[in-house]
């Protein structure tokens, strides 16, 4: 296998796409929360962080929802009828600015959808100039990239707004090199890729090139019928973690918060007695999240295990989807991975129940199909 790129452990980007080394760190009368969207958190150009890595009195929290017991003197950024002008946090005892990050639609549901966020007074201005986030486009001219506004709100507020440039320089160079990045592959004369086994080997590539960083997941859940009208929503009960590349493992058992689903034991392949003495998720994520590093790209057989995360609050980074790489690469909606692999997994799992031989049979699917790629004889079909 070829080794993954260099990474920055600091701001996850490749070495040559980095942009810390831009930053300056500043510290602020006024203290940054930055709560960003689990699904926000994948993508790696996101800005959020910049701000964060930019400031000395900010902290960093990614989620779906954010339990918290705000101070006195906290506010939220987000625009609304009523929303305060900056200048107002100049006045008195140091202020929090809470700053909630992702599409428009994921931040307005995480503002609307949590009490406290909601009732906390709102922060908002006008952008003094366009935004320069020319990588995806910006539902309005007056929408700027977080970095962009976190930057003009703290200009207001502290004053001195050149003590903001590096912040902005860094965010300048992101882009830049993103663009640049684009444009070569577009002076690249070629026909146009369609979506198939041209595409997919782009995707072989990536499984070649983060191998170090592969990670292979599977994630079980305790549903309940809707008939059964049992409280709570659907949790994460079973999680089997497999880092190909070292052979290092990962098992949690998560002891469920509502009752059992009667068929959920066969189901999952565990006893009754093994999801009952289970973790409390909180122990869980925690040792998932010891086990996984910063440039790990997590795989999966469809988005539901990371849809599992997503709802107990945890940001999973960056991921790819192997089911949908096999769907492109065949021309067609694969089945379940062991009929895509032809013949069962050799060796023992590594973890137990249903989980355990998902995460066994991704193995050796993504090995199958870095075999093609090489020129190996095809077995995945």
């Amino acid at each position: 296998m070829s080794n993954p790129r260099p990474t920055c452990l600091r701001c996850r980007r490749p070495e040559s796409f980095c942009w810390c080394r831009k930053i300056e760190p500043v510290a602020t009368r006024t203290r940054l929360v930055f709560l960003q969207h689990q699904r926000e958190s994948r993508v790696r150009i996101g800005t959020a962080r910049i701000a964060h890595l930019a400031l000395l009195n900010s902290e960093f929290h990614v989620g779906t929802s954010f339990p918290m017991e705000p101070a006195p003197r906290t506010a939220v950024l987000f625009p609304g009828e009523d929303a305060l002008p900056p200048e107002t946090l100049r006045e008195g005892e140091p202020w929090t600015l809470i700053v909630v990050d992702g599409t428009w639609s994921q931040a307005r549901k995480l503002v609307q959808r949590d009490p406290v966020l909601s009732a906390l007074p709102r922060v908002g201005f006008r952008p003094q100039s366009p935004g320069n986030y020319r990588i995806r486009a910006e539902p309005s001219e007056d929408c700027l990239a977080t970095v962009e506004a976190v930057a003009q709100v703290l200009a207001h507020v502290e004053g001195s707004p050149e003590r903001f440039d590096s912040m902005i320089a860094a965010f300048t160079h992101m882009v830049d090199l993103q663009v640049a990045a684009a444009n070569d592959e577009r002076a690249i004369p070629r026909r146009k890729v369609r979506a198939g086994p041209r595409a997919a080997d782009a995707e072989l590539e990536r499984l070649r090139a983060e191998w170090g960083g592969l990670v292979l997941l599977h994630a079980e859940a305790n549903p309940h019928s809707r008939g059964e009208d049992v409280p709570g929503k659907l949790e994460l009960l079973h999680l089997v973690a497999l880092r190909p590349a070292t052979g290092q493992r990962f098992e949690a058992v998560v002891a469920p918060r509502r009752p059992l689903a009667p068929d959920t034991p066969r189901r999952v392949g565990l006893e009754a007695s093994d999801l009952l003495g289970g973790d409390e998720v909180s122990l869980a994520l925690g040792a998932l999240r010891d086990f996984l590093r910063a440039d790990d790209v997590i795989c999966t057989w469809g988005g539901y295990p990371l849809d599992l995360l997503d709802a107990e609050g945890f940001g999973a980074g960056a991921s790819l989807d192997l089911r949908a790489l096999l769907a492109r690469r065949l021309g067609r909606r694969p089945g379940p991975p062991e009929s895509v692999l032809g013949e069962a997994p050799h060796g023992p799992p590594p973890g137990r129940g249903r989980a355990g031989r998902t995460v066994a049979t991704l193995e050796a699917l993504v090995r199958s199909l870095l075999a093609v790629g090489n020129g190996g004889a095809q077995r995945a079909r």
